[in-house]
């Protein structure tokens, strides 16, 4: 098998699934010392087997496909058990916004009278059907003949209609 040193662990070439269901069957003593050897330190005294088998397999899969972003882990970062309520969902709502804020190359998806309507973000506004528009209600009046909130039509409004309209990110 080959071995790759990437940040200080060894990683080998093997599938995620050999690599769990190897963990699975190790016991808390085996779950330490496969502790040390992907995190380069012991393993904090407190931590049960199962804790230690989820946070190991989670650094195993971050570290084959990729981590959180670095937004995500400031989110995460920043929340503990005193900060509940008003003011974490207030952060959750303003992170939610950054992430659906249109970028040049974001495809929006809708169906509309049966057909997939697709329009293209793009620097100067939005692109459908072979024409720049410079607002997405202006392109939802194009598809549909009648005045819509071009970001509700689209499903940017709420998180139900986000997935319900398809938008691809």
């Amino acid at each position: 098998m080959l071995k790759n040193r990437r940040s200080g662990r060894v990683s080998t070439k093997i599938s995620i699934e050999d690599e769990i269901a190897h963990l699975r069957g190790l016991d808390l003593k085996g779950l330490r010392s496969r502790w040390q050897s992907v995190f380069q330190r012991p393993p904090p005294d407190h931590l049960p087997r199962h804790l230690l088998f989820a946070i190991i397999t989670h650094r195993i899969q971050a570290d084959r496909f990729g981590d959180l972003d670095h937004g995500t882990r400031q989110v995460l970062d920043l929340t503990d058990a005193k900060n509940a309520g008003v003011t974490m969902s207030a952060r959750l709502v303003s992170f939610d916004q950054k992430r659906t804020e249109l970028t040049p190359g974001t495809v929006l998806v809708r169906e509309w009278d049966r057909h997939s309507q697709r329009v293209m973000v793009m620097p100067n506004g939005f692109a459908w059907n072979g024409q720049t528009y410079d607002s997405l209600s202006k392109v939802a009046f194009a598809i549909t003949g009648t005045k819509w909130n071009g970001p509700r039509f689209f499903g940017l409004r709420d998180k139900e209609n986000r997935l319900d309209a398809g938008v691809r990110l």
